[in-house]
């Protein structure tokens, strides 16, 4: 089975996309709409890779990877995050660091940067 990948993002169009893409390279895929979900997934998965968009509904994507990153378990709290957004210049890369975020990409996704991006980080 191929690394597993966390993908949280409201717009089902941009997950069905970014699924679809990433299940080509054989990675298993999993699928959340919001923060509070992905800390729920996390507490009873284990995943090579998150996807986080910054923007959503509930608890965003900040606020959930700085929660990650406080998490006591060292493979659930080192877990790469790379941040989608459409808002990247409300913040700075040094929020994004600040936060946990090890790299972000802006929307409109470039889906061949995504790719390389998801397999440089679970390499």
């Amino acid at each position: 089975m191929g690394k597993k990948v966390l993908i949280a993002e409201d717009s089902s169009v941009i997950q069905n996309f970014t699924r679809k893409i990433l299940e080509q390279q054989r990675f298993e895929i999993a699928l959340v709409k919001n923060g509070q979900q992905v800390i729920d997934k996390i507490k009873t998965e284990d995943f090579d890779l998150i996807l986080m968009d910054i923007n959503m509904p509930v608890l965003d994507g900040m606020e959930c990877t700085r929660q990650i990153r406080a998490m006591n378990d060292q493979k659930k709290s080192r877990v790469p995050i790379l941040a989608i957004t459409g808002n990247a210049k409300n913040y700075s890369l040094e929020e994004f660091k600040e936060a946990g975020i090890n790299e972000f990409l802006p929307k409109p996704l470039d889906f061949d940067n995504l790719v390389k991006m998801v397999i440089q980080y679970t390499s």
